[in-house]
Order: C-alpha cells, then structure tokens, then sequence
C-alpha cells in the first residue's frame, strides 16, 4: 500500500471516530433539550403570575420600596450573565457576553459602576481571561439548574438590592440570558429584574380588556413586598436559567449535527481520492509490470540471436 493512500486511510478512520462521538452528542441534546423545554413550560406562568402580584402590588400602593420604586440617582447597577459550563454550542456563549458588555458598556456611559455576577465556567473564563473583576460566581449546575439554585444564585442579589449603595449596595439589577424560542431560535436578550417597571406591564391587562382589581394589604403593602421580593427575584432568575439550559441543548443539538454532517461530507471526500490513490498505485503497477514483461522478451530475444 502506498504512503498515500495509508494516510487517507488514516485520517478517514479519525474523521469517522469523531462522527460517531458528534453524533452521540447530538442524539443526547436532543433528549435533554426536550426536557428541558417541558421545566421552561412549566415555571413560566408562575413567574409571570408572580410579576403580575408585585405590579398589582405597587400600582396599589404608593409605598417606596426596591422592588417597585426606582432610586433618584441610579449610581451602581448589577448584571446577572447566564452562561453554560460546557462549550460545544455554536455561538450560544458569545452572544450571551456580547450582550452582558453592550449593557455594562451603556451603563458605565450612563454614569454608573457596574458589579457582574456570572453563571457558568464559560463566563467566567472569558472574564479571567481578560482580568476583568467578577463580583461573584457559580458553575457546575447550568445543564439541568433546580429551584435551589436559583435561590442560591439570588441570595447575594438580594441583599445587594436591599443594602445602600455606599454600603456596598446596588440600585438596580439587570439579567444576560438566552431565551428559548424554538429549536431553531434562540435569543441572548437583558432585561432589568429589579426595580420592576410597572408601567410595561400594567399597560398589557387594558389591551387584553382586563379590568384591574382593588386590595387591601394586611398588615400593610411594604410587608407584602418585602415577602414578594425574594420569590420574585428567584423565580425569574430560575425561569431565566431554564430559558438559558433549554437554548444551550438546542444549540448543541444544531452544532452537533452540523459537524456529523461535515464529517460525512469530508469522509465521502477522502475516500474519493483514497480511491483515486489505489488506482493510480494499481496503473502503476501495472505499467511496472508491463514493462518488465516488455524488458525481459527484449532480453530473451537479443540472447536468441
């Protein structure tokens, strides 16, 4: 066998060996990501049932409170980044942190210090990288995130928001995630968690021709809100983390296919010219042989004579 042809042997058994592994991760993302999809549908109404209790909360009220109430001078904010801890998923990180640096940069323009809270090894590692500060960090559980990581997510949150901001404190916090909207779709969108703007989505029950209701707060509309904030703020954070797990299987499931399929593109390549190799080795044997042939009759005919 020529040297050729060993090498393009060579590299189409490595090329089928990552075929078979691409391939198997594909089928894993595509099962995950179904279940995935089930835990987002499920956390959903909660969360936006939960928004819908706070805004009808402060829109009832005129009692100032984190929650609802925005700071007369807005001077430190905090962004939440949802990242994976796994790459492999196309460009799901990327547009994750390119979306968390477009929102620190407009609000550093704005004036305002910046803390980042990153989850995920994947943030964390292109901020390390750039030795930019991190304010705190978690890893380890993006792939299938529980309730009780969101509340672990939301704890130094919370108590950023409610603490002053020379003590250490912020005025606002905003969150970087990857929203699931189909298979096929997946948007790195910010939204700002805290205060809730009440406007946007007081506005929504007129067009759906709701009439909003009257309450009466026992013992009193700052209570209410002091035990609202904490399930608010961990109910988004979960539904925004299973939103990000839902789009980062997708975009596995889509990177994956796409090199199982460069993979037999390029084995289908290989073996063509693996072929054209062994015919070219095959005619030259052949003419080697042919002439050899022809050379000894010559010489088996001089000595005739």
């Amino acid at each position: 066998m020529g040297a050729q042809l060993r090498v393009y042997k060579r590299r189409i058994r490595s090329v089928t060996a990552t075929k078979k592994i691409t391939k198997a991760m594909e089928m894993i993302a595509a099962s995950r990501v179904v279940k995935a999809q089930r835990k987002v549908a499920a956390s959903t109404p909660y969360a936006q049932e939960l928004t819908r209790a706070v805004t009808a909360v402060g829109t009832g009220s005129n009692t100032k409170h984190p929650l609802t109430t925005q700071a007369e001078t807005v001077t430190r904010s905090a962004v939440l980044l949802l990242t994976s801890d796994r790459g492999l998923a196309g460009a799901f990180n990327s547009n994750a942190i390119k979306a968390a640096e477009k929102l620190t940069a407009r609000l550093e323009a704005e004036g305002k210090a910046v803390d980042v809270y990153i989850v995920g090894r994947r943030g964390v590692a292109h901020y390390n990288f750039r030795e930019r500060k991190i304010t705190d960090q978690w890893t380890g559980f993006t792939d299938e995130p529980s309730y009780a990581d969101a509340k672990k997510v939301a704890a130094p949150l919370i108590e950023a928001i409610e603490k002053e901001t020379a003590d250490g404190g912020v005025d606002e916090l905003h969150i970087v995630y990857t929203e699931f909207v189909s298979m096929m779709t997946q948007n790195a969108l910010e939204a700002r968690l805290l205060p809730l703007s009440l406007d946007e989505v007081a506005q929504e029950a007129p067009s759906k021709g709701e009439i909003l209701p009257l309450y009466d707060f026992e013992p009193s509309a700052e209570d209410v809100l002091d035990a609202l904030l904490p399930r608010y703020v961990e109910s988004r954070i979960y539904n925004a983390l299973l939103q990000s797990a839902a789009s980062k299987h997708a975009a596995t499931r889509r990177a994956m296919k796409s090199a199982t399929d460069n993979a037999g593109e390029l084995i289908n390549s290989l073996s063509r010219l693996a072929n054209a190799a062994r015919q070219a080795e095959i005619t030259q044997e052949i003419s080697e042989i042919v002439g050899g042939s022809a050379a000894l009759a010559d010489a088996t005919a001089g000595s005739d004579k």
